[in-house]
C-alpha cells in the first residue's frame, strides 16, 4: 500500500498511561499514517510526561498535536482520519465520542484500556459501548467482557491485541559485566537472568547498546491500590528495609508523575510523602519510563501494575504483593495461579519469581497470530467505506443539554469555561452522588460482585472515588 493509500489513524488521549498505550498500539502497526492528538483536561500529560510516555513507542514527536477540546472537531474534520482510537477514561471517551458523532466524515472508532483489565468493570464497558470495536489484551479479558456484556445487556464487538508492553524484547548486557548480587534473587531467577545476560547478540544488524548489570529492585507505584495510607506506609517501610538489607543494590521507586503533574488516577497518599526524609542512599526515586527502569532491574515489585507484564516480557522476575490480600478491590486477582504473588518479607530477601507457563497464554502472552485486532479494524474500514457499517451514535442523555454541559465540565475541569458548565456542575455534583449511591445499592442486591472472587467482572461502580476533577 502506498503512502497515499495508507490508512490515516488518529489516537485521541489525555492522561499519561493512555498516551503511552495508544502510541504503543499504533507503533506496532505497519503501513499506516499515525498521529496522536492530546486533548487538554485535568489529567493531561505534561510535556515531560509525554516524552517519557512516547519513549520506545515509535511515535515521533512531530506526529503529536496538543489541542483544547474546542479545537478538536475542526482539527478532525480537517484531518479526515479513517480510524480514531479513543484512549482515555470512560467519561473522556464518551465526550470525544459526541465530537465524532458530529463529524462530516465518520471514522471507525476503536476504544480500549491501557493495561490489565481484570476485573472487567461495568463502567469501562458502558462508557465505551458506542465504539465500533473494543480492544482487549488477553483471552481472559475477552471472556470477562463478553460475560459482563451479557449481564448488563451491552453487545460490544471485541478484538484481541497483544498488550504493547508485553511484546518480547531483549536486554543485552555484556557477559563479562554480568553478575547477580548474592541473596538478591532466588536461584531460579538468578540463573535465568545470568543466562539472558550471557547470551550473545544475534542478527546481522547493529548491535544493541551494552548496559550496566541488572541488579535493581524496581517498585512500580500505583495511585489506586492499596487505598489505605497505613498500607501504603507499610510498602514504603518495606522498600527502606530492602535497601538496608543489601546496600549493593538500588531500590528504585518508579513514579509516574512529578509533584505538580497529573496522572490517570488520583493519588491521595504519594510515596514521596511516606518515605522518610533520611533514607538509604541506595533507595532512589525515578521518573524515567518503565522500559528504562526495567533495563537495570533484577526484580520488579508491585501490587497490580501492568508493569508486571512488561517485566515478564523482558524476563525480569516479579513479586505481586499479596500482603494485603488478593481481591478485586486490589486489582490483583489476575495474578491468582501465576506464581508471582508474594509478601513483603520476600521483597526484602529478593526472592522474586517467574510466572507459571500455564498461566501465560490466557493472561497476556498468547501467540502473536491470535492478536487480530488490526485485521478487524481494516475490515470495519472497508465496511464503512461501502456504507455497510452503521454508526454507533451516542444517544441524547436524559436531562438534555444541561446533562451534556455537566458531562463536558466534569471531564474538562478548568478547560471548560462556559457558564452553563459551571451551573451544571453546581447542580449536578450532589445529584450524581445520590444517583451513584442508588446504583451501588441496586448492583449490590444483584450480587456484590466486587467482593465475589469467583468472577472476573463487576456490576457495581468501582470503589475508588477517583474523580477526574482535581
Amino acid at each position: 500500500m502506498s503512502a497515499s493509500q495508507a490508512l490515516r489513524v488518529v489516537a485521541i488521549a489525555d492522561a499519561d498511561s493512555f498516551v503511552k498505550w495508544s502510541a504503543s498500539m499504533l507503533g506496532g502497526v505497519d503501513g499506516i499514517r499515525p498521529h496522536l492528538l492530546i486533548v487538554r483536561t485535568p489529567l493531561t500529560a505534561s510535556e515531560q510526561q509525554q516524552r517519557t510516555a512516547l519513549a520506545g513507542t515509535g511515535m515521533p514527536e512531530h506526529a503529536v498535536t496538543r489541542l483544547s477540546f474546542g479545537e478538536t472537531a475542526g482539527w478532525l474534520d480537517g484531518q479526515r482520519p479513517d480510524v480514531v482510537v479513543l484512549a482515555g477514561r470512560g467519561p473522556f471517551v464518551r465526550l470525544m465520542g459526541r465530537v465524532i458523532d458530529r463529524l462530516a466524515r465518520r471514522p471507525v472508532v476503536v476504544a480500549g484500556l491501557p493495561g490489565m483489565a481484570i476485573p472487567a468493570q461495568r463502567g469501562a464497558l458502558d462508557y465505551r459501548r458506542h465504539a465500533d470495536l473494543l480492544v482487549v489484551h488477553s483471552h481472559r479479558e475477552q471472556r470477562a467482557f463478553a460475560e459482563l456484556g451479557r449481564r448488563i445487556g451491552v453487545e460490544m464487538p471485541t478484538a484481541l491485541a497483544t498488550l504493547p508492553f508485553a511484546r518480547p524484547r531483549s536486554r543485552m548486557i555484556a557477559a563479562e559485566r554480568a553478575k547477580v548480587v548474592t541473596g538478591s534473587l532466588t536461584e531460579r531467577a538468578g540463573a535465568t537472568l545470568l543466562a539472558e545476560r550471557s547470551e550473545p547478540p544475534t542478527g546481522t544488524g547493529p548491535q544493541r547498546a551494552v548496559r550496566t548489570p541488572a541488579t535493581d529492585i524496581v517498585f512500580a507505584a500505583q495511585a489506586l491500590v492499596p487505598v489505605g495510607r497505613d498500607e501504603r506506609a507499610e510498602i514504603a517501610a518495606t522498600l527502606v528495609r530492602a535497601a538496608e538489607a543489601d546496600p549493593r543494590r538500588r531500590v528504585v521507586v518508579k513514579l509516574r508523575s512529578r509533584p505538580g503533574e497529573s496522572e490517570t488516577h488520583l493519588e491521595r497518599d504519594p510515596y514521596l510523602d511516606l518515605l522518610p526524609a533520611r533514607r538509604p542512599q541506595n533507595l532512589v526515586v525515578s521518573y524515567d519510563s518503565m522500559g528504562q527502569a526495567l533495563s537495570t532491574a533484577a526484580g520488579l515489585v508491585t501490587v497490580s501494575s501492568t508493569a508486571a507484564i512488561e517485566a515478564v516480557a523482558l524476563g525480569v522476575p516479579v513479586i505481586a504483593l499479596d500482603s494485603f490480600g488478593v481481591s478485586k478491590g486490589l486489582l490483583n486477582t489476575v495474578f491468582v495461579g501465576s506464581g508471582l504473588l508474594g509478601g513483603r518479607s520476600e521483597v526484602v530477601a529478593g526472592r522474586f519469581r517467574h510466572p507459571h507457563p500455564d498461566w501465560l497464554r490466557d493472561n497476556y502472552f498468547h501467540p502473536a497470530a491470535e492478536s487480530t485486532w488490526w485485521q478487524r479494524v481494516e475490515k470495519l474500514v472497508a465496511l464503512r467505506r461501502a456504507g455497510a457499517l452503521p454508526a454507533r451514535r451516542i444517544p441524547a442523555p436524559r436531562g438534555g443539554s444541561m446533562h451534556v454541559a455537566w458531562h463536558r465540565a466534569s471531564v474538562l475541569g478548568r478547560e471548560d469555561r462556559t457558564l452553563r458548565g459551571a451551573v451544571a456542575l453546581t447542580l449536578g455534583i450532589p445529584a450524581t452522588a445520590a444517583l451513584a449511591r442508588l446504583r451501588s445499592g441496586r448492583a449490590s442486591a444483584e450480587g456484590a460482585t466486587w467482593a465475589d472472587p469467583s468472577t472476573d467482572f463487576t456490576l457495581e461502580p468501582n470503589p475508588f472515588h477517583d474523580s477526574i476533577r482535581r
